[in-house]
């Protein structure tokens, strides 16, 4: 807690905010990488890959 009080002024400058927001991003950007999901209605045809999928 004391260090945010003395480091207060560059933590909520841009600086501060862009690093903060950097590293919020590589953790979501993780975590929404490891699944997929997949809704259909009745009736229908679901295909669902990792990559391309290539019909005949």
């Amino acid at each position: 807690m004391d260090w945010i009080i003395e480091n207060k002024d560059w933590l909520f400058s841009g600086l501060g905010i862009s690093i903060i927001g950097f590293g919020y991003y590589l953790i979501r950007r993780k975590k929404r990488n490891k699944e997929q999901m997949q809704k259909g209605g009745k009736n229908s045809t679901n295909l669902q890959a990792g990559g391309d999928i290539n019909i005949n």
